[in-house]
């Protein structure tokens, strides 16, 4: 009895010893797979604006030119782009009409959409990496981008929207976003360049030294352009900055938008 009672005494313990945290803790360890090392790209975070610098010196360029537009080049307009064009009525540009006589959406604050959002007088855009996704903050209005980066593919049920569907990928020291899912309701940019629900965007970013960023955008759209037109936009790092709060319903016409933005600037 006695030899019985005593080899169930070590049957316990040992069976105590195996349900021990220590024992569970090395084979929690034991098991967790091993997960690769992330590749090093470059790191894209910060304040940025575009700058406002002449890329050249054979003329002299506006601040439109410089901040405000996606290229200096007429787009490859389809005859259904040119008449929606046409019908277009900036508040701001060299075609230009009064604010009562404009129809952007933006002067009713509806979102400004791709590449757009870069546009609306030059304001800063601060770069944030998270895992999985990069995220763009803009002062314009409060708009956030996601760009996701855990390697999904643009959902296939995609309701239009105003910023579109963003995912990003690294090929070498570039960040590539494409977007895709737009509705139709927003301009390109600031002249009244119009698009259709097949949209497609492609930003090519690049880091090309501490204090600049290169956004190269080529915008894909067939129903309203006949080739894939964009452009070329250099930005410059503003380590002092925070940004602030720019809300487009507080702000009564451009030109007082463009002040608040430009000054002590």
């Amino acid at each position: 009895m006695r030899k019985s009672l005593y080899c169930l005494t070590l049957a316990v313990a040992a069976a105590a010893l195996a349900l021990s945290p220590a024992t569970f803790a090395q084979t929690a360890t034991a098991a967790k797979p091993q997960v690769p090392a992330a590749a090093s790209h470059p790191d894209l975070s910060g304040v940025w604006r575009r700058s406002r610098r002449a890329p050249d010196k054979a003329r002299k360029y506006t601040i439109y030119e410089l901040a405000f537009s996606i290229s200096n080049e007429k787009p490859p307009m389809t005859p259904w782009a040119e008449e929606k064009f046409k019908a277009n009525k900036p508040n701001v540009g060299p075609n230009s009409v009064s604010m009562a006589e404009s129809n952007d959406p933006i002067i009713k604050c509806f979102p400004p959409g791709v590449p757009r959002v870069y546009l609306i007088r030059g304001e800063p855009v601060e770069i944030a990496n998270i895992p999985g996704r990069v995220l763009m903050l803009f002062e314009y209005d409060h708009f956030v981008r996601n760009i996701f980066t855990d390697g999904r593919e643009h959902p296939k049920d995609l309701n239009p929207s105003w910023m579109g569907d963003s995912i990003g990928r690294w090929e070498g020291d570039t960040f590539v976003i494409d977007t895709v899912g737009f509705n139709d309701k927003t301009w390109l940019d600031n002249d009244g360049h119009p698009h259709t629900e097949d949209l497609h965007v492609v930003e090519r970013i690049r880091r090309l030294n501490h204090d600049t960023l290169t956004i190269d955008t080529t915008i894909e759209d067939p129903k309203a352009y006949t080739k894939p037109w964009g452009g070329h936009a250099i930005y410059e790092l503003k380590p002092g900055w925070n940004l602030g709060e720019m809300a487009c319903a507080d702000n009564i016409t451009y030109s007082d938008m463009q002040q608040k933005s430009e000054g002590g600037k």
